[in-house]
């Protein structure tokens, strides 16, 4: 590999970091309903666990509900049953046509364990990141070995490998706050 080629992998990886941590908190709640909070449903449909989203619309009308619309009428009862025996500690309402879920306000507490599981989540995309520099590190020193790079763009390399791990870090830090802020609210 040369320098051009570990960078960008480099950069991809931390990029998809990035992405994993901001998709799993997309379903962590804050006090507004959000279509992102039944992401992780899934319905027994036809024998098969099937994602919530691919089986019907779901939408937020009012800010304190979400509303979740399905294509096939005859899953409603399975999607409200889905619902109730995850861990979203929301009551599916049934009208016959679609099914409403009340965000109830979150307590203190519940806020707080949401913060630290932000910060787990940080702390894991951290750690990945850390991890593909060092994978970078090494595919440069396996280059220097290899006599395909020179020690010096060896070490070029890896000055720009950390700097990318510190924008990245940074860019986590920045998500990681945000998200804590809009939990912490009321």
């Amino acid at each position: 590999m040369d320098q051009d080629e570990i960078l960008l992998d480099a950069e991809e990886r931390m990029e998809k970091a990035i992405e994993h941590m901001g998709s799993s908190m997309g379903g962590i709640r804050t006090g507004r309903a959000n279509p992102g909070l039944v992401d992780s449903v899934r319905v027994d449909y036809y024998g098969s666990p099937t994602p919530l989203k691919q089986i019907a619309n779901v939408s937020v009308p009012e800010p304190q509900q979400i509303m979740i619309r399905p294509f096939d009428i005859t899953t409603l009862n399975d999607i409200a049953k889905s619902i109730q025996n995850s861990d979203l500690g929301m009551a599916p309402n049934n009208d016959g046509r679609v099914i409403r879920l009340n965000v109830p306000p979150l307590s203190t507490e519940r806020r707080q364990q949401m913060a630290s599981r932000i910060k787990e989540l940080a702390e894991e995309a951290r750690v990945s990141i850390r991890n593909i520099r060092r994978d970078a590190n090494k595919h440069a020193d396996q280059a220097e070995k290899a006599k395909t790079m020179t020690e010096d763009d060896r070490d070029n390399t890896k000055d720009k490998v950390q700097d990318l791990t510190k924008k990245y870090e940074a860019s986590v830090n920045k998500i990681a706050e945000n998200k804590e802020k809009e939990v912490m609210e009321d």
